[in-house]
């Protein structure tokens, strides 16, 4: 083991794990954003609002995030009337192109955590809401909604966890994350084991800091859990 190499590639690689957690939070908070009003209209009843959300949610589940990426970052470039439109300002770059397919994909992902979170909210406290004159729009944005990302927190926590390793795929792209500097690296230095072993370090590291906060989070939302009380013998 080079542990010369090791200490010369960290900085470069602690350059990439900054591109990586820019691409993790901005695409968790942007999807987290998008998955509310699509768990919302995936709740109607109504065909024509469900519809929409139920496609868009079958589609991006359904299809790996590397094809999504790739379709996204190579497939929109062959048309010409996106080419000529403002919106190829953004989709030329592969930082936002690689934002946008994350965004879609987690907020597919996140939009199922919510609904079925909101549906385990218990009826008796959304019919007391209602009993006590608040509006459907107060109900959702008092009762379900709060609770719902309460019940919905560790299964989110683990999406973001989930993208956080997905978010290597960035570096087919181009992208220079965690991922795509250790093959910067390992192009140089001739040197697999290092450059990735120190890459999956990072990651390591990452993951357990998100495991942490994630963790700091529950427990300030469920002040009143105690710990379970584990008795041998």
């Amino acid at each position: 083991m080079n542990w010369q190499a090791i200490t010369d590639m960290l900085p470069l690689l602690a350059e990439g794990a900054g591109l990586t957690l820019q691409l993790l939070f901005l695409s968790g908070f942007l999807g987290l954003c998008l998955a509310v009003p699509v768990a919302i209209a995936r709740l109607s009843k109504t065909w024509w609002i469900n519809i929409l959300p139920r496609t868009y949610v079958f589609l991006f589940r359904g299809t790996p995030l590397l094809v999504q990426l790739f379709l996204i970052y190579y497939g929109l470039g062959q048309f010409e009337a996106v080419r000529e439109s403002i919106f190829w300002i953004v989709l030329k770059e592969a930082y936002w192109c690689a934002v946008i397919t994350f965004t879609l994909h987690t907020g597919a992902y996140i939009s199922e955590i919510l609904r079925g979170a909101i549906q385990t909210v218990p009826v008796g406290e959304v019919e007391a809401a209602r009993a006590v004159g608040m509006s459907h729009r107060q109900v959702y944005t008092r009762i379900l909604l709060p609770r719902a990302f309460r019940i919905a927190l560790p299964a989110y926590g683990n999406e973001i966890i989930l993208m956080l390793k997905a978010s290597a795929l960035a570096s087919t792209i181009t992208l220079l994350d965690i991922t795509g500097m250790a093959r910067t690296v390992y192009a140089k230095n001739y040197l697999p084991m290092e450059s990735f072993l120190t890459a999956g370090a990072f990651y390591l590291v990452l993951t357990y800091g998100l495991t942490l906060f994630i963790r700091y989070l529950e427990h300030r939302l469920h002040a009143d859990r105690k710990e379970p009380v584990v008795i041998i013998g």
